[in-house]
């Protein structure tokens, strides 16, 4: 009896030494789980199964984080930091909601009467829709109504003329069909001013004058095949290289007169006051870098002829800007409508308003020690 005892307890001692054993090997690969996780493993159900969903805060965090993450991140060099400051310029609107686009363009508002508003055109945003473009200023008119009349159903605003998606400045709006109907009759006549501000690449001769050459669009053959608007001049010179003789106009050639003036000029490059006569396409940046040979800084489009391709500057305008040749892609076009002075009506003086030049302009005039124009 006493050997069967010791037999039985033999046998539960070595039962309970391999079960331990058992456990601990089992146990030790997942020595780097957590307790919870650990029990998981052990003692699986149908609610452990289920996948955690995320939590409306750990979103919120995830997002906090990367953006902190993009504002660390600091470009090395000054012309890193220069071109990063100038892609700012064509992405900042274009990310918005409509509805916010509405409401940057009621901020930008800078005169308002019971017939016209203006407002100041900011760079980068086409007045009419376009391919892929998210936001332009005649599809945000509905809502701009409503936010002007107090989220009531105003009357819709009329656009009295457009401007090209790069241009800045004063842009009229019109609230009435009346008020449209008459500014359309000025525009026509010749009889509302618009003048511009623009930074050229060379110093025009003369320093003042008018450009009256007829413009007309023309294909480009090549590699890059586009059109373009071109000049289409009356005259040409004699055969003798001694005179002029006048030749046919192109019937589908279309006049364009433009006045213009150099306020100041230094670095190779010149600030311009110009003044459109007639409104044909593209007519300012043609008669400047066609009819003057002095290209507008930013106009990628017309500062080659025969090619599609970045603004090329000489290099003591480049160190003034602080760029590289590779980088003057990112150049925004400086062209910008300063003032519009529209005729008075039943004894009513001219209506004048002006639109200061956007901070962009401002930094390129600081860097040319150009100096800057005076106030209207």
């Amino acid at each position: 009896t006493c050997k069967t005892s010791r037999i039985k307890l033999m046998n539960m001692w070595t039962s309970r030494c391999f079960h331990h054993t058992v456990v601990v090997k089992t146990r030790a690969p997942c020595s780097l789980f957590t307790a919870r996780e650990f029990t998981s493993v052990s003692e699986p159900d149908v609610t452990s199964r289920r996948t955690r969903r995320p939590k409306a805060a750990d979103i919120a965090a995830k997002l906090r984080r990367e953006k902190e993450k993009k504002t660390v991140e600091v470009p090395a060099s000054p012309v890193q930091r220069r071109v990063s400051e100038l892609k700012q310029f064509t992405q900042q609107l274009q990310s918005v909601h409509p509805n916010v686009f509405a409401k940057a363009l009621f901020r930008s508002i800078i005169y308002q009467d019971q017939h016209l508003i203006a407002i100041n055109k900011p760079y980068g945003v086409p007045v009419y829709n376009a391919g892929g473009i998210r936001n332009s200023i005649a599809e945000s008119l509905p809502v701009l109504a409503q936010i002007i009349s107090s989220m009531q159903r105003g009357a819709p605003l009329h656009l009295c003329y457009t401007l090209e998606k790069d241009t800045t400045g004063v842009l009229l709006l019109a609230r009435t069909e009346e008020a449209y109907e008459r500014m359309q009759s000025l525009i026509k006549s010749h009889q509302m001013e618009r003048k511009y501000m623009a930074v050229s690449v060379g110093v025009p001769v003369p320093s003042e004058g008018v450009i009256d050459i007829p413009i007309i669009e023309k294909e480009i053959t090549g590699t890059q095949h586009h059109f373009k608007m071109g000049l289409s001049p009356l005259y040409r010179l004699t055969e003798e290289g001694d005179g002029l003789t006048k030749v046919r106009a192109h019937r589908q050639a279309h006049s364009a007169v433009t006045q213009y003036k150099v306020l100041d000029s230094n670095s190779g490059c010149s600030l311009v006051e110009l003044q459109p006569v007639s409104g044909v396409k593209h007519q300012l940046r043609v008669h400047m870098a066609l009819a003057l040979a002095c290209p507008i800084l930013g106009d990628h489009k017309y500062a080659h002829w025969n090619k599609l391709a970045p603004q090329k500057l000489p290099e003591g305008v480049l160190r003034r800007l602080g760029l590289e040749q590779s980088k003057t892609r990112y150049l925004p076009l400086h062209l910008h409508v300063r003032q519009i002075v529209v005729p008075g009506v039943k004894g009513h003086g001219d209506l004048i308003v002006s639109c200061p030049l956007p901070k962009y302009f401002i930094t390129t005039l600081k860097r040319l020690q150009i100096s800057l124009p005076e106030k209207p």
